[in-house]
């Protein structure tokens, strides 16, 4: 089969079967906030590991952690940490309870909708303790 076959369009007339739809848009994203988790897990380890080598370069590097930019990129940190989080949770439901498949949607409408009440929530008390120090 050629790779023009592979990707014909659906009968639908939609295109490929993923294109554009919520299951596609869920699977980049789970990949997405899966490297930035990485990304950050490992900064965080030799941030934390030249307290070792160099304290007053910890020092320096927890100081530049308490600027306004920093507050907006744990804000993010967080906002990828639980949508990855209860995405995975979604994809355990999709592949293992039987109906899993049938509700696939709703699924992710209910993970789309705690993710945005949490991160919310998150957001408010975050951004209260960065920019108002209570």
């Amino acid at each position: 089969m050629s790779s023009a076959t592979a990707q014909a369009p659906a009968k639908n007339g939609r295109g490929t079967l993923y294109r554009g739809h919520g299951g596609m848009w869920s699977w980049v994203g789970h990949r997405v906030t899966g490297v930035v988790i990485f990304f950050y897990l490992l900064v965080h380890v030799l941030d934390t590991a030249m307290v070792r080598v160099s304290p007053e370069a910890y020092d320096a590097v927890i100081g530049a952690y308490k600027t306004w930019y920093f507050a907006l990129g744990e804000a993010g940190l967080v906002a990828a940490i639980i949508f990855h989080a209860l995405n995975g949770l979604r994809i355990i439901l999709v592949d293992f309870w039987k109906g899993g498949t049938q509700h696939h949607k709703t699924l992710l409408w209910i993970v789309l909708a705690l993710w945005a009440v949490l991160t919310i929530g998150f957001c408010i008390r975050h951004f209260s303790l960065a920019f108002g120090g209570h």
